[in-house]
């Protein structure tokens, strides 16, 4: 069955056959094929309940091939990084998920598998090598991203132009989180003794940002970040976590530590007809809208638009 890989490169078509006892239905990632005509924007949305689940509090559930690892061990390390992740932020989408499905797969590109099953389960793929916690933490911590962003149902097809943004949003998200669990874990580790794995945490998501720093010095994207994109615009909205958007996901972190309740503004994505497939400046200005349905900050895009300099439609 074809699925949509978030490879961290370029999105690609993969056939892939996957074991897992007890699971039925179609599976799709970063972002399906399927779309549903019920993705407008809802214009009157009702405030989220304070004892409704949210991503953060959801159960999580593992499946696939885990190989040697012990299953406890693992469901440790995701939930640490869930919360490295999400615990300060106010989760205002009216979009979650009542539980969450981490996959790993022994071959391919982590993804989010898009089920058109009808089910509220948002369903993570990873593929990790053997206790490689550090991995497995960016890998959750990106897909994660995702559903945050409203990239988890059906009919959450990526696309150009604006999916690139996304990927560059998710990304910091992910870092983000990494930080915070390298710290976590250095001071109270899930398993006695290992304090010292923060270290190595803390240097995996460096090495990461080092390669992206690179590529912002070599693309130009450190002075000026308007006249990056105007020159690169072509290779910057081919979708996918690309060369660009890994740059460019360096100044979004920058922005999620200076301005912290920013990050508000992801769960405001995506609930509009066409998602990432409109021009960006449509994208941001339907995302402003979105933030004051949903009342909350408009920051992170308002700051995006300034940033890129581009024009909100008809302004």
């Amino acid at each position: 069955m074809a699925l949509f890989g978030d490879q961290y490169g370029a999105w690609t078509v993969m056939l892939v056959s996957v074991r897992i006892a007890s699971t039925v239905g179609r599976m799709s990632m970063g972002i399906s094929k399927r779309i549903s005509k019920s993705g407008s924007m809802k214009r009157n949305p009702q405030p989220i309940p304070c004892d409704r689940p949210t991503l953060r509090s959801v159960p999580l559930e593992l499946a696939g091939d885990w190989g040697r690892m012990l299953e406890g061990a693992v469901v440790q390390v995701i939930e640490r990084m869930r919360h490295a992740c999400l615990d300060d932020i106010r989760l205002v989408s009216d979009r979650q998920p009542t539980r969450v499905r981490v996959d790993e797969h022994t071959s391919g590109q982590p993804a989010i598998w898009l089920h058109p099953d009808g089910s509220n389960m948002a369903w993570i793929i990873v593929d990790i090598g053997e206790r490689d916690w550090s991995k497995l933490a960016y890998q959750f911590g990106h897909e994660l991203g995702h559903v945050l962003a409203n990239s988890w149902q059906s009919d959450a097809k990526p696309a150009a132009p604006c999916q690139w943004l996304e990927e560059a949003m998710v990304e910091a998200f992910s870092l983000r989180g990494l930080q915070r669990l390298a710290a976590g874990w250095k001071e109270n580790p899930p398993f006695a003794g290992d304090n010292a794995f923060g270290d190595a945490i803390a240097e995996y998501r460096q090495n990461i940002i080092h390669r992206y720093a690179a590529l912002a010095d070599a693309q130009g994207l450190t002075g000026d970040a308007a006249a990056w994109f105007a020159d690169h615009r072509g290779e910057i909205e081919i979708p996918g976590l690309n060369p660009f958007a890994q740059a460019m996901c360096l100044t979004i972190l920058a922005e999620y530590d200076q301005t912290p309740d920013c990050l508000e503004a992801l769960g405001a994505l995506n609930r509009w007809p066409g998602r990432s497939g409109i021009p960006l400046g449509e994208y941001l200005q339907r995302w402003k809208e979105s933030c004051a349905e949903l009342q909350t900050s408009a920051h992170l895009p308002i700051r995006l638009g300034e940033l890129l300099e581009v024009v909100p439609p008809g302004k």
